[in-house]
């Protein structure tokens, strides 16, 4: 079973940054995609960015700009730094990692950000 160990999470004052690392128990390049997906209290889950096996990245229009997905092969760890923290940002952050017929979800790291 794939473990995706996620951390980073806390909290801090808007404007400030985070960065969260995505840990997962197998090789980064064994998944055609890693995705950050986030839920803050009483919305659905939403997709906040994504790097796929290539390297292509995507970002959702709530964090362009703010918000860089990036892997570190040596580490095998992806990372989402988020800039310019607004309250709305605040959420569980959840990593997930796709094969063809698979789907991995890491336990969540909280973010808080204050006003």
């Amino acid at each position: 079973q794939v473990q995706l160990v996620e951390s980073g999470g806390g909290l801090v004052q808007a404007g400030g940054s985070l960065r969260l690392s995505c840990a997962p128990s197998e090789s980064i390049f064994r998944f055609n995609a890693i995705r950050w997906h986030r839920q803050a209290p009483g919305k659905e889950r939403e997709l906040v960015a994504g790097i796929t096996y290539g390297g292509s990245t995507n970002y959702a229009d709530s964090v362009k700009g703010r918000c860089t997905i990036s892997r570190d092969n040596a580490k095998n760890t992806v990372y989402l730094q988020i800039n310019n923290l607004k309250p709305e940002d605040t959420a569980v952050y959840y990593c997930n990692a796709l094969r063809t017929r698979e789907d991995y979800w890491g336990q969540g790291t909280q973010v808080t950000v204050s006003s």
